[in-house]
């Protein structure tokens, strides 16, 4: 089975980093985007197992981010990240099937566990991993 394919959207280069490392040793490939407006044309091009956004970001936000993939592969499983979580934003976000909200600061065992539900949920978990 191939190794599920992660995207991280971050505007924060060393979110992205951070959890590449995190995923990559986890046994995930894993793309990471500073730029979401990127990252929204790559998922043009290659299907994500699971796609990890950040919420607030300059440009396009997480909740664009999140439609986007949900438009173009719905069986993507979109998991956000943020420190700036409401309660209207996080309807909006479950209404619009977001898989998860993970706060900020993230913790590393929690959000690679996070990803791995995720992953179940979707049903591309492999064996490896």
């Amino acid at each position: 089975m191939n190794k599920p394919c992660i995207m991280v959207v971050d505007d924060e280069k060393i979110v992205g980093d951070m959890a590449k490392f995190h995923l990559e040793a986890a046994g995930y490939d894993v793309e990471t985007f500073v730029n979401p407006v990127l990252a929204l044309e790559r998922a043009k091009t290659k299907r994500f197992d699971v796609v990890v956004t950040d919420l607030k970001m300059k440009g396009v936000d997480g909740m664009e981010v999140l439609r986007t993939i949900k438009a173009i592969s719905p069986s993507t499983q979109v998991i956000m990240i943020t420190a700036f979580a409401h309660l209207s934003t996080t309807v909006e976000a479950f209404r619009d099937q977001v898989f998860e909200f993970f706060p900020k600061p993230i913790k590393i065992k929690d959000f690679v566990a996070a990803v791995k539900r995720a992953l179940e949920a979707k049903g591309a978990e492999s064996d490896g991993a």
